[in-house]
């Protein structure tokens, strides 16, 4: 985010943790209501909808459990991902990823994948945007972890920049 707030862009950082998000259930309603809402109830679900909705660009990030998303950031894909339709279309993504050891590969695929589906813009960076430690914090001891991060930051900011002109 310092990369992109130096660089001039308005962010809002939103945490998830480990709230109890309920997956999709395919039950169609938001398609059949198009209102960009997802008809289950309570959780915060419809307000990072919003959020999404509302942003020129989009950055999810996930901690790796085994080699794996967290139930919470897959269901925040699944239930956007049909409540918004084709309105991310254009909007700028990218994912980061957390991990101990391996598998970060498929995470890091997995929020991509959302992104591309959405027919959303990607941005990378001169690595693939992961971070390696165990606990939390630890991954601010990663330098080449922290150097991908900062060159990602300047790149979607740079794409953001190009896209609003």
């Amino acid at each position: 985010m310092k990369e992109l707030t130096s660089a001039g862009i308005e962010c809002d950082y939103v945490w998830i943790g480990m709230e109890k998000l309920q997956g999709c259930t395919a039950c169609y309603k938001c398609i059949e209501n198009n209102d960009q809402r997802c008809v289950l109830k309570g959780d915060k679900m419809n307000e990072y909808i919003q959020k999404m909705l509302e942003a020129d660009g989009i950055i999810i990030g996930s901690p790796t459990y085994f080699s794996n998303l967290t139930t919470s950031t897959k269901a925040l894909i699944e239930r956007a991902g049909y409540a918004t339709s084709r309105f991310l279309k254009n909007k700028i993504g990218a994912s980061v990823v957390a991990v101990r050891r391996a598998g970060a590969n498929h995470v890091f695929s997995s929020i991509n994948y959302f992104f591309l589906i959405k027919e959303m813009i990607v941005v990378g960076s001169t690595y693939w945007n992961m971070g390696f430690g165990r606990n939390p914090g630890e991954v601010l001891d990663d330098e080449e972890g922290i150097k991908t991060f900062k060159n990602l930051g300047k790149n979607f900011a740079y794409v953001l920049k190009k896209m609003n002109a």
